[in-house]
């Protein structure tokens, strides 16, 4: 089968393999386990349709994915998070890989003496393969970690803190790969560790940094053209597949002019490119939005590559030793974590739960496995095997920690806690109010409505509505339909003063926040305003909403909800760490805009500078999903 023809096989593969997928997520199992699965059964171990022995011929496939993984994990580093968090980031980093690297390192130096491939070796190839194998299995998974905290809305200090942390672990991760590729290319092939040795890994480092921020100015150049989104995207990957071949390149011909090697690592030089474009362009929206275009298909294709090549027999004979190095694994974080936290300073809990945040591995992990089967065909497709069999552990069982902690912390704003979303009282029951009770309704709020007309009240309850009878409007009545933790009052009686006496006991007795009042007699305003109420004239509210059909149509298809795809949602800045961040530093997604900062009942026009206060009213824009993780970050 030629090269063409093998890889539209591979395709059509891949299309089964995102379906498995699938199926593995309905049964609580991670994509990846199904993704490795399709790879299993279509290769040699399987039906045979692709002969595992085939994957080299596929290589510019691991070489894209890699590209665009660390494309990702290099855009997720934000400078003024880390910043604001570096102490604990840096503490927590540097405890797992001390106290996690030197336990791996020395179980796997041990355990190399059971090791089928390895049997025979030296001390000095055991040391190599140990240490390869510790810097690898220490690899965490962004793209996981990103996922688990958008599936269940997560947002606060820890969750901030546990992304950067698996992040920036990366990167360290990376660069300790490279030097620790080198040292074990020459201890396998003998090569005396000197003072030379050691310049040309300095070298091989400072050239990875240098290409990677020149990669980055590429990819800024390219993404401030006028090209459409589709050509861009074919550009990034062609970017990503070129920083490879040219690391390639770079390694053939130095060793056929100088008979030494100078390897420089194209992970390194695509992460430090990705941590440009979001960090010091413009362009950052867009090139996430690139990224979360390709990174399903990327994250198939990887994966489903990954499953083809491993060795059935070779996994089962080695899942003891990928057991004892889960474990060893677990230990290792777990201590050096608490170690990290604790001298952080952090609160007694987040040192207990930290570790949680710290067990899922992915993509980096496999990739580089991959990289040593390439780099060192001696260790091959075996020392693979075994990285990806403790991989699948962590992978099955990472995710699951990482729930348990933010919810433990109580960072997680789960679709299922929707019912205990602060409720709005609505006070008068006639057309409108029950209109509006409905539409609320419909999005997920709570809702009560409450009215002097005991005949509405019944009504409204036997359509399924929540209704109450009151018997006037006084502390004691209102009082007993406004529960604690209310967002709102919208009062709507037809007499004026019940309504600013109704306001007068929500804020007052309530001390609900959140005051809407219809009035007719407009000279009344200004008592209402001093309430703080938001007044809405029927009048005058159509008229202006019919000015803006006419000035700016798509604002009014907003409000009037004719747009599915948008909402405006105003939330309420809550999250301490909030407090003192720039507009620019928000990372808000590329689909939510923010148009108005309400606070101390004025209003203050946002731009990049500007400084969020907590209690800050912002209005915002968006579609609804994007909306619901911007409000769980902002505490809401």
């Amino acid at each position: 089968m030629s090269v063409p023809l093998l890889a539209l096989a591979f395709a059509v593969v891949c299309l089964a393999s995102y379906q498995i997928g699938r199926y593995a997520s309905a049964i609580r199992l991670p994509y990846i386990t199904g993704y490795l699965f399709a790879g299993v059964l279509v290769g040699s171990f399987g039906l045979g349709l692709i002969p595992s022995e085939r994957a080299p011929d596929l290589r510019f496939v691991d070489e894209l994915a890699l590209a665009v993984i660390a494309f990702v994990a290099g855009s997720e580093l934000s400078l003024p998070e880390l910043r604001r968090r570096l102490r604990p980031i840096l503490l927590s980093t540097g405890g797992i890989l001390v106290v996690a690297l030197t336990l791996l390192a020395g179980t796997l130096f041990v355990l190399t003496a059971a090791l089928p491939f390895v049997q025979g070796w030296g001390v000095a190839a055991r040391v190599a393969t140990a240490l390869l194998g510790a810097t690898i299995l220490l690899a965490l998974s962004p793209p996981s970690t990103i996922a688990v905290i958008k599936e269940i809305r997560a947002s606060g200090p820890f969750t901030r803190t546990a992304l950067s942390v698996t992040v920036f672990m990366d990167v360290v991760i990376i660069v300790l790969f490279a030097v620790s590729a080198s040292v074990a290319s020459a201890l396998l092939l003998d090569v005396a560790l000197n003072l030379g040795f050691v310049g040309l890994l300095a070298a091989e480092l400072a050239t990875a940094v240098g290409l990677g921020l020149a990669a980055g100015q590429l990819l800024r150049g390219l993404l401030a053209t006028r090209l459409p989104r589709l050509a861009k995207t074919a550009f990034v990957l062609v970017a990503g597949f070129g920083i490879y071949e040219l690391a390639r390149w770079v390694k053939m011909t130095t060793l056929a002019a100088w008979g030494t090697e100078f390897y420089i690592e194209p992970l390194l030089i695509a992460m430090i490119a990705g941590f440009v474009v979001a960090n010091f362009t413009r362009h950052r929206d867009e090139f996430e939005a690139i990224l979360h275009d390709v990174g399903p298909a990327v994250y198939v294709a990887f994966f489903t590559l990954t499953g083809l090549t491993l060795k059935l027999d070779l996994l089962w004979a080695t899942l003891p030793v990928a057991l004892a190095l889960f474990g060893t694994r677990l230990v290792g974080i777990g201590v050096g974590a608490y170690a990290g936290a604790r001298l952080a300073g952090e609160p007694p809990r987040v040192r207990r739960l930290s570790w949680m945040a710290f067990i899922t591995q992915a993509g980096i992990a496999l990739g580089l496995a991959r990289e040593v089967a390439v780099q060192f065909p001696m260790l091959g497709g075996e020392f693979a095997t075994l990285v990806v069999s403790v991989v699948v552990l962590n992978e099955v069982f990472g995710p699951l920690f990482l729930k348990a902690a933010l919810r433990r912390v109580g960072e997680a704003h789960e679709p299922e806690t929707a019912a205990t979303t602060a409720p709005v009282v609505i006070l008068g029951i006639e057309g409108p109010s029950v209109a509006l009770a409905r539409r609320l309704g419909a999005e997920g709020r709570p809702v009560r409505l409450a009215g002097l007309n005991r005949a509405r009240a019944e009504a409204a309850t036997d359509e399924g509505l929540d209704a109450h009878h009151l018997d006037a409007v006084d502390e004691a009545s209102l009082r007993a339909v406004v529960p604690e933790g209310t967002l709102a009052v919208v009062a709507l009686f037809g007499d004026d003063a019940l309504n600013l006496e109704a306001c007068r006991i929500a804020r007052d007795e309530a001390g609900v926040a959140r005051l809407v009042a219809r009035v007719s007699d407009l000279s009344l305003a200004p008592r209402f305003a001093e309430l703080g109420v938001l007044v809405v004239d029927a009048t005058s509210a159509l008229v202006n909403l019919l000015e803006r059909a006419v000035e700016a149509p798509q604002s009014v298809a907003l409000f009037l909800h004719q747009d599915p795809r948008r909402e405006v949602a105003q939330l309420r800045v809550e999250a301490p760490d909030l407090d003192g961040l720039l507009v620019r530093d928000l990372r808000l997604p590329g689909d939510v805009l923010l148009l108005d900062i309400a606070r101390d009942r004025g209003a203050v026009v946002p731009h990049g500078h500007t400084a969020l206060r907590l209690g800050d009213e912002v209005t915002l824009v968006g579609e609804p999903d994007s909306l619901l993780e911007v409000a769980a970050r902002f505490g809401g």
